[in-house]
C-alpha cells in the first residue's frame, strides 16, 4: 500500500471547540504525520501516511466532530511526499483576508465538573476550571484565529504543570487555550461596597455567608455582571425589586442541576436537552404547586425562568449554598450588563451589597440566553450567551451589507459568503449607554471579522436611534418595513426563499402608509412584499401612552365600535382623565391608529381586568396567555372579513357578552381561537402554501400552537422561528435578507 500526501483546508466552526487535538489525535490512531494550524478561515491540516489508512482518517474527521464543530467546506488537495516524522500543531496562520467564526462560551462540561468536586483532582474547587470542550470564548476573545494569545487569558501564564497537559495529545487540556489551575489562573476577590478586599482565598466562602443571611451579591459571571439572591428569602428578594426599580417583571433562577430544577417545575423531554445543553440558556417552565421559591420572584405568573449552573464557580456557590437563587442582569434598567469592576461598583452601588468578582477580563457583554418550547420545538426569545457569535446559513446574501435592527431588543447583523453573525441581544436604544453599547458592537463585529460595510439595512421609523445611526453613514443605506423584515428574518431561519406567505402579529412598527401596522398578512414575492390583508385600525388614545396603559387601548377599542358612549362602559379612568382623553378622541389628538395585534392583546386583558396598567413589557399580554391555558374549549368569536379587512368588531361585543357569565379563562381561550380561524381563512384566500409566522405575538406557544395547528391540518407548510427571536431581536437578520429581495440596485 503507497503512502500518499493531502491538504485538507477545512472552513466552518472549526477554533475553540477543541478540533486540532481532535485531528491529532486521530492522526495517531490512523498512523498519519503531518501537522495542523489554525487560519482567519478555519484550519489548514497537511496529512501523510498509507492510503487505506488516510481514507479511514478522512472518513472519521467528518462524522466523529467534537461538540460544537462544524464542516462548512471541506477541499482536499493532493501533494508531493514531506516525509513527515511526527504529527504536530502548528502556529497560527495570520491571512487577515478571511476569517474563522467564533465559538459561543460553553457551559462546563461533566469532566470538568466532576474535576472541580473531587478532592484528588488538582482543580478541586478551582473556579476557572475548563477544558477543550467548555469554557469561556465569545466573551473573551479579542480576534482571530481562537489562541490564547488572542484572549484575556492572555495574561495568565501556564504554570509547569499545565504546560505539560497542554503539551499531551491524550489530556483533554491537550491545546486547551483556556487551561489554567489555582497556580497560574484567574482568582476570586470579595469586595464591598467601597471596592475594598474582604476575602480572596475566602472569597467564596465569604459569598456564601452573606446570601444565607439575604444579602445582594453581584457576582462576575461569564459574559458579565449577575445580580444574585436566595430565591427562598422573600424579604431578600422584595429588596432586590426595589432596589433594581422592577417591581413585578419576572426573575430567572439559577440551580444546581436538572434534578433541582425538576422539584421547581414540570420539564419536557425538549426542555431537558435545552437546560442541560452546551449553550445553558434560561428556560422558561411551567412551575409546579407549593414549591419553595418565594412569590415575588416571578409574581401571577404560571411560567418560571430556571437556568442551571454553567460555569465552575456557579457550581460551587450552588453547591454550597444548597439553595436556588434568582440570578438577574447587573445592570441598571435600561443599561447594558456591567462588566468590569469600577462600572460595577459604579452602577451597582445602590443594587449590590457586596461583590464577588474576579481578574479575567470580560470583552464584550452577553447577556443570559432565554428560550421557551412553543410548539414541540426550543425557541429562542433572547439571543446571547450560549448562541452568539454562531452563523446563520442563508441562501442568498448581498456581500459587504450590515443590518442595525430596530429600537427595541436591538441585535446587528453583518453577512459575508452566504451567512449572517447575528450580534448578542443590545436591549432597547433608550440610554445613552445601551446607544454606545450598540455603536460599540457593530464595530466589533465588523473589526474582528475584516468586514467593510458598503450597505446599511435599516427601519422605515425615522425615529428609531438605529435609523438615525444608518442614516449618518456615509454608505448605501436602505430602509425595511418593520413587518416585512419580521417574515423574511423566519424565512431566512429556515432557508427558505420566496414566494411566501407571511402573518406577523406584533407591537407597532411603522407601515408605508404612514400609520403603526402590527396584524399583518404579506403576499412576500422575489421583489419585495404586497400587504394582503390587515386587521381593523383602532384609536392609540396618548400614542406610546397606550403600550405601558392596556386600559387605554380598551378604550380605543370601544370607542371605534361605540364612540362616546365608550366612556360609560369603562370604569378604570378617573374623571379629569376621562375628560381629556374624549377630548384626544373626538380631536384626534396625539391618537395615532394602529392595526396591533400586540395592542389587541392587550385591550382584551383589559377589557377582561386582567391587567390595566404594565408593569413590565408584555405584561397584559402575558396574563392573557396564562388565562387562556387553564380552558379547553374550542369555541371562537365571529368576525368579518371586508375589503381586505379583518373586522374585529363582533369578537369585542361577543366577549363583553360572555364576560358577564363566563370565566375569563373561557374568554381568553376563545379570542385565541378566533387568531387561529383568522389566520386560516385568510390563508386560504392565497395560492401560496409556505407560510411563515413571526413577530412578537408568536413569542405566545398557546398562539402559535393554535395557528400552526389550524394551518398544518388545512394542508399548509408552516415555517416558525427556533434559532431566532420571532420578536425584535431578529430584525436584523430579516433586514440583512431582504438586500435580495428588492430592487435596490446592488
Amino acid at each position: 500500500m503507497k503512502k500518499i500526501h493531502q491538504r485538507i483546508e477545512i472552513h466552518g466552526i472549526v477554533q475553540g471547540v477543541g478540533f486540532r487535538p481532535f485531528v491529532a489525535r486521530l492522526a495517531a490512531k490512523f498512523s498519519q504525520k503531518g501537522w495542523i494550524k489554525n487560519t482567519f478561515s478555519g484550519v489548514l491540516i497537511a496529512i501523510e501516511g498509507l492510503e487505506n489508512q488516510q481514507q479511514t482518517f478522512l472518513k472519521c474527521l467528518q462524522t466523529e466532530l467534537p461538540p460544537f464543530a462544524e464542516i462548512q467546506s471541506f477541499k482536499l488537495t493532493m501533494q508531493p511526499l514531506e516525509n513527515f516524522k511526527k504529527f504536530e500543531i502548528l502556529a497560527s496562520v495570520s491571512d487577515t483576508e478571511n476569517w474563522g467564526f467564533s465559538l459561543p462560551d460553553i457551559a462546563t462540561c461533566k469532566n470538568c465538573v466532576e474535576d472541580i468536586f473531587n478532592p484528588q483532582s488538582r482543580y478541586f474547587r478551582y473556579p476557572f476550571t475548563s477544558c477543550c470542550s467548555c469554557g469561556a470564548r465569545y466573551s473573551i476573545f479579542k480576534c482571530q484565529p481562537f489562541d490564547r494569545q488572542n484572549t484575556s487569558m492572555e495574561k495568565f501564564i501556564l504554570c509547569h504543570v499545565c504546560e505539560s497537559e497542554y503539551q499531551q495529545m491524550d489530556n483533554r487540556r491537550f491545546h486547551a487555550q483556556t487551561l489554567a489551575c489555582e497556580n497560574c489562573g484567574v482568582r476570586l476577590r470579595f469586595l464591598d461596597k467601597s471596592g475594598r478586599v474582604l476575602a480572596e482565598k475566602a472569597a467564596l466562602k465569604m459569598a456564601v455567608e452573606h446570601l444565607k443571611t439575604g444579602k445582594i451579591i453581584a457576582l462576575k459571571g461569564i459574559g458579565g455582571y449577575q445580580l444574585i439572591v436566595d430565591a427562598t428569602n422573600q424579604k431578600a428578594v422584595e429588596t432586590l425589586r426595589e432596589r433594581k426599580k422592577r417591581p413585578m417583571k419576572p426573575f430567572a433562577l439559577m440551580v444546581q442541576n436538572l434534578a433541582e430544577a425538576e422539584t421547581l417545575c414540570e420539564i419536557s423531554e425538549v426542555e431537558k436537552i435545552a437546560l442541560t445543553s452546551a449553550a445553558a440558556p434560561i428556560v422558561l417552565l411551567k412551575r409546579r404547586e407549593k414549591i419553595e421559591i418565594v412569590e415575588a420572584v416571578a409574581p401571577e405568573q404560571n411560567l418560571l425562568g430556571v437556568m442551571l449552573a454553567y460555569s465552575p464557580l456557579h457550581h460551587l456557590l450552588l453547591h454550597d449554598l444548597s439553595l436556588p437563587i434568582v440570578a438577574t442582569s447587573g445592570n441598571r434598567s435600561n443599561e447594558p450588563i456591567c462588566i468590569e469592576d469600577a462600572q460595577a461598583l459604579e452602577n451597582l452601588v445602590d443594587i449590590a451589597d457586596c461583590f464577588l468578582t474576579h481578574n479575567r477580563q470580560i470583552l464584550r457583554p452577553l447577556d443570559d440566553s432565554i428560550v421557551r418550547e412553543i410548539n414541540g420545538k426550543i425557541t429562542v426569545l433572547r439571543r446571547a450567551r450560549g448562541f452568539t457569535p454562531l452563523p446563520i446559513k442563508l441562501q442568498k446574501s448581498v456581500a459587504n451589507t450590515i443590518a442595525v435592527g430596530g429600537q427595541m431588543k436591538n441585535t446587528v447583523a453583518i453577512n459575508h459568503n452566504n451567512q449572517a453573525i447575528l450580534s448578542q441581544h443590545l436591549g432597547d436604544l433608550d440610554s445613552e449607554a445601551t446607544r454606545n453599547h450598540f455603536e460599540n458592537t457593530l464595530d466589533d463585529l465588523q473589526n474582528t471579522n475584516h468586514f467593510k460595510a458598503m450597505c446599511v439595512m435599516h427601519d422605515l421609523h425615522p425615529d428609531y436611534v438605529s435609523t438615525q445611526f444608518a442614516k449618518n453613514l456615509n454608505i448605501k443605506q436602505i430602509a425595511v418595513q418593520h413587518h416585512y423584515a419580521h417574515a423574511l428574518s423566519c424565512m431566512a431561519e429556515n432557508d427558505l426563499l420566496p414566494p411566501a406567505f407571511g402573518i406577523v402579529f406584533d407591537g407597532t412598527g411603522l407601515g408605508i402608509d404612514g400609520t403603526l401596522w402590527g396584524g399583518e398578512f404579506l403576499s412576500i414575492h422575489e421583489t419585495g412584499f404586497e400587504r394582503f390583508t390587515h386587521f381593523r385600525q383602532f384609536s392609540l388614545v396618548g400614542g406610546s401612552k397606550a403600550i405601558q396603559e392596556p386600559r387605554r387601548v380598551a378604550l380605543g377599542l370601544l370607542f371605534e365600535i361605540y364612540g362616546e358612549r365608550a366612556f360609560d362602559m369603562i370604569d378604570v379612568f378617573s374623571e379629569t382623565e376621562k375628560t381629556l382623553m374624549k377630548m384626544a378622541l373626538t380631536k384626534n389628538l396625539n391618537c395615532p391608529r394602529t392595526s396591533s395585534v400586540g395592542r389587541l392583546f392587550d385591550g382584551i386583558s383589559s377589557l377582561l381586568e386582567l391587567c390595566h396598567i404594565n408593569q413590565y413589557e408584555g405584561q397584559a399580554a402575558m396574563m392573557l396567555e396564562n388565562y387562556a391555558e387553564k380552558s379547553k374549549t374550542h369555541e371562537f368569536y365571529d368576525f368579518r372579513i371586508s375589503e381586505n379587512i379583518i373586522d374585529w368588531k363582533p369578537m369585542i361585543e361577543q366577549l363583553l357578552v360572555d364576560k358577564k357569565s363566563k370565566s375569563k379563562h373561557y374568554c381568553a381561550a376563545k379570542f385565541h381561537n378566533t387568531l387561529a380561524k383568522i389566520c386560516v381563512e385568510i390563508a386560504t384566500f392565497t395560492n401560496q402554501k409556505n407560510v411563515v409566522l413571526s413577530g412578537g405575538c408568536f413569542q405566545n406557544a398557546l398562539l402559535t400552537q393554535k395557528v400552526f395547528t389550524e394551518l398544518t391540518a388545512a394542508n399548509f407548510n408552516v415555517y416558525t422561528h427556533q434559532n431566532v427571536p420571532p420578536n425584535d431581536g431578529g430584525l436584523a437578520l430579516g433586514q440583512l435578507y431582504a438586500a435580495n429581495f428588492e430592487n435596490f440596485g446592488l
